[in-house]
């Protein structure tokens, strides 16, 4: 349910690369066209015909003529058009306008130095741009804008080249569905990355993040530390590099920005401390680094952001902290870095950023964190520090806008002057051991405040009134906790949420303020003792989560209770919804079944049918009664119906759902054939066992390759044993017992070598089992 890491200052890091590059550009700056002289004919002939092909395209498809410029209007004076004072132009700035076409006029500008076509929507290779063209062009940046295939020897031939961005091109395939034709992005394979940064000698600036460059070991380390020697940037994420990186590249004279990440460079070079680069950032996200990071990186004069996150074998400490460290972004989650936080973390009076989720630290917490008076998030959650909350004030914390401190063990009460820090607009307490009154802490709450999580403490019973001042709190997560409700609550007091997490609360019928609540998309109400019927004002037109499994409801049986035409005709969002464990009796009501559904949960309740209609149809479908209902759900990925008196036979349509992934139909009175799985070819998990089925073993079940476990018994089938499921590689349960399969058995242990479970109990097989 929880969306909590606010990402916002996950983008920090870019500020620092902000006033270098903006130095780089500003003499393209529309500032300077009051020297121009008029836009020369040739030069707008050109960008009259790059109007004219150019489109406007956010979805890969034509929208509608984009309308860039007033052709009426001297073209110097374009906006995202620089000249020099002759009528040049020199400079195109077309980024982030969605535009798709070609511009192969722009070869005709021979004077042009910046051409910036990012964050557009062209969607093809480079091969046919002939930028040996533009000899002068000395800024390219074509990144974020869809091209994919080899990048092209011109471009090497650029040998102006300040800054090269051709970063990124498999973000917008990740924006929209596309034919798996245009699914590949950039790569350097021919000429190879060696080749390719030979004639570029002047770069300050090489982003290349998602190109897949061809290498070998450090040889794109070596040839980057011997060319490109006057390099401010290297930003090579996710580029397929193996490493270690060479120590030569630490050596680089200018190199303040160096990013890594993504690429399994599994452990850092031997003399990696004998750093002459003046680094300022460093990246090395995700590169399966292990073993012990030198921590006296953190203390590098100049270091202002360091993030190191993901590397989960990582081991560390930190260091002690001297005054005036210019550290700005610490990341280093999902590390095992461990250790007390040291006192002298308060030294960091520059540090905004500070994420340390998700290592083994423990002790308490610093009282000197709470005097950052530059921090904006402080992320220490999942760790196992202990004691009570440092008093955080707002003359020494008055930025701190994201505080997260879930899943430790800390204890005590909360200070009221936590939620009065003027900026908080983020809070997670949940999953410590925190107790006591919280009704005067929140007489002093920040307006601020949208995410407030308190569940899974030891808090004393609490009214819900009391949330009613944060008027901007859109997210409450209150779970396992005692809650009463006053009658008194009314639309004009309590805030209008978003998500809100009453869980574990010993609720006995659902909390009536629910009904005035017009913008909640995510509910869960789950593991309560609630009894009844569900209301109709529960189901919310914006619901795209609900869970109220776990409680002892019922839905009203009348039919037009269910009819998605009359009652509940906009549910058209729902995208989660778990209702299981629960006293569902009779039919699923018919609106259950929306197309925007990828998960659903039924087992455990009383169901003897799938579909509303099926108890006043006729029963003659080959379908079954399932046919127009969940047939229709194209998106599902996990079905759940276990534990129900469903019967009849299992639609042969859920083979065809291509995005089902887990499906467990076990413990029902299912009969007939098992369908085949023609399209279901994603399946991790197939639970069938305990119902009434025969027949053979649909052959279809060898493509489903991704398939983990596949569970049978206690049915009647009637087959061979199924050698042909050796062929599955991730099979590692397989459970056929009390069935009819008769034959005999071998080459079992040759064909199903990564078997942890095989249960063939109470068959008609023959032969004798390999010796374990």
């Amino acid at each position: 349910m929880k969306n909590l890491h606010i990402l916002i200052p996950l983008f920090l890091p870019t500020l620092f690369l902000f006033s270098f590059s903006l130095s780089l550009v500003l003499s393209f700056s529309p500032s300077h066209t009051h020297l121009q002289n008029h836009c020369l004919d040739d030069q707008r002939s050109a960008l009259l015909q790059l109007h004219h092909d150019l489109y406007y395209a956010p979805n890969f498809t034509f929208s509608s003529k984009a309308e860039l410029w007033d052709l009426n209007t001297d073209c110097c004076f374009w906006k995202g058009i620089t000249c020099d004072a002759i009528g040049h132009v020199i400079g195109i700035d077309l980024s982030y306008r969605n535009l798709s076409g070609s511009f192969y006029s722009i070869f005709n500008l021979h004077h042009l130095q910046l051409l910036n076509l990012a964050g557009n929507n062209f969607n093809t290779t480079l091969f046919q741009y002939e930028f040996d063209k533009l000899p002068n062009l000395t800024h390219l940046n074509l990144s974020n804008s869809c091209f994919h295939g080899q990048i092209p020897m011109e471009i090497s031939q650029l040998t102006r080249l300040v800054s090269l961005d051709l970063s990124n091109q498999d973000s917008c395939y990740l924006r929209y569905p596309l034919p798996s034709v245009f699914k590949q992005p950039l790569k350097l394979e021919n000429p190879d990355f060696k080749t390719f940064i030979q004639n570029l000698k002047p770069l300050t600036e090489l982003y290349l993040d998602s190109v897949y460059i061809s290498t070998q070991s450090t040889k794109w380390c070596e040839a980057t530390s011997t060319v490109l020697r006057n390099l401010h940037v290297l930003s090579l994420s996710n580029c397929g590099l193996t490493g270690p990186f060479c120590s030569s590249l630490l050596r680089l004279p200018f190199l303040s920005n160096l990013f890594l990440a993504g690429n399994p460079i599994s452990y850092l070079p031997p003399n990696f401390l004998k750093i002459k680069s003046p680094l300022v950032s460093l990246s090395l996200v995700s590169c399966n680094l292990s073993r012990y990071f030198p921590t006296e990186i953190l203390l590098l004069p100049k270091m202002k952001s360091i993030d190191i996150s993901e590397n989960y074998a990582l081991g560390g400490q930190l260091p002690e902290f001297p005054l005036n460290n210019a550290l700005q972004i610490l990341t280093i989650s999902s590390t095992n870095f461990s250790g007390k936080l040291p006192e002298s973390i308060g030294n960091l009076k520059f540090l905004t950023n500070l994420d340390l989720n998700g290592c083994n630290f423990f002790g308490q917490i610093p009282s000197s964190i709470a005097n950052l008076t530059n921090l904006v998030k402080l992320d220490i959650s999942y760790n196992n520090f202990n004691g009570f909350i440092p008093a955080f004030h707002r003359s020494g914390v008055p930025n701190l806008a994201y505080l997260y401190l879930q899943g430790n063990h800390l204890s005590g009460s909360i200070h009221s002057s936590l939620f009065a820090l003027p900026s908080l607009q983020a809070l997670d307490l949940s999953e410590n051991q925190l107790f006591g009154e919280i009704d005067e802490s929140l007489n002093a709450s920040s307006s601020l405040i949208e995410t407030l999580y308190l569940g899974y403490n030891s808090f004393s019973s609490m009214k819900l009134d009391m949330f009613f001042q944060l008027k901007n709190l859109r997210r409450l997560d209150l779970s396992n906790m005692s809650l009463s409700i006053e009658s008194n609550i009314t639309s004009l007091t309590f805030p209008q949420l978003e998500e809100l997490d009453l869980s574990s609360c010993n609720f006995t019928e659902f909390p009536e303020f629910i009904k005035t609540q017009d913008k909640l998309a995510s509910l869960d109400l789950s593991n309560n003792q609630i009894h009844g019927f569900v209301p109709n004002w529960l189901w919310k037109t914006t619901l795209s989560w609900l869970d109220i499994s776990f409680n002892a409801i019922d839905f009203p049986k009348e039919i037009p209770f269910g009819d998605a035409n009359s009652s509940f005709p906009m549910l058209s969002s729902l995208e989660y919804l778990d209702l299981s464990n629960n006293k569902i009796s009779g039919a699923v009501p018919n609106w259950v079944w929306k197309k925007s559904l990828w998960h659903l949960d039924l087992s455990n309740n009383s169901l003897s049918s799938l579909d509303q209609f099926s108890l006043i149809q006729s029963q003659t479908s080959s379908q079954g009664f399932l046919a127009r209902s969940i047939c229709n759900l194209s998106q599902l990925e996990r079905f759940n119906a276990s534990f129900n008196k469903l019967s009849g036979p299992i639609p042969s349509c859920l083979g065809n759902i291509s995005t089902l992934s887990y499906l467990d139909l076990k413990n029902n009175n299912f009969s007939g054939s098992i369908p085949d799985f023609a399209k279901a070819t994603q399946l991790i998990l197939l639970q069938l066992n305990d119902n009434i089925l025969e027949g053979k073993l649909p052959r279809s079940l060898a493509n489903c390759t991704m398939l983990k476990v596949l569970n049978l018994g206690n049915n009647t089938l009637y087959d061979t044993f199924p050698l042909w499921l050796g062929k599955l590689p991730w099979l590692v349960v397989l459970i056929l017992r009390v069935n009819r399969f008769y034959g005999p058995i071998k080459n079992v242990k040759k064909n199903f070598q990564d078997l942890d479970v095989l249960d063939i109990a109470f068959n008609n097989f023959s032969g004798q089992l390999p010796v374990q």
